[in-house]
């Protein structure tokens, strides 16, 4: 029988299961995100370019915090994601991810033209106003 050794023979029995199980769900999981990003990537090539008159509504950040331990020596490292909302003049609103320089350029407020394809943003031309400085 193959638990007649005790509670130790249980774990090396068990054990090996127990890691197979563990990466089974870590490579599926990452086979899936793949699969996924492909799959948005494709719908998106699909989608009409578009170009609409817009208006920035809000931005947000989304800053994530890295832990990590290599020979030893603890590291932390943070990534940030950048988001603006725009509202076109039906009322409908959209939210894309944006790159660093492109968030910081843009204002809650802004008026202009937003072109996007699917949910990929390409960009946002501001109007200029011609009131008086």
């Amino acid at each position: 029988m193959p638990f007649d050794n005790g509670p130790s023979n249980l774990i090396f029995t068990l054990g090996p299961i127990f890691i197979g199980v563990i990466f089974i769900i870590v490579i599926g999981g990452i086979i899936f995100s793949i699969i996924k990003g492909i799959s948005q990537w494709s719908h998106n090539n699909k989608q009409p370019k578009l170009t609409v008159d817009a208006k920035v509504v809000s931005k947000r950040d989304e800053v994530s915090r890295h832990s990590h331990n290599h020979d030893g020596h603890h590291h932390h490292s943070t990534s940030t994601n950048y988001y603006a909302t725009f509202e076109v003049e039906s009322g409908d609103r959209m939210e894309f991810q944006v790159d660093g320089s492109e968030f910081g350029m843009l204002a809650e407020g802004d008026k202009g033209t937003l072109s996007f394809q699917g949910t990929r943003y390409l960009g946002f031309e501001r109007s200029i106003s011609k009131a008086s400085f």
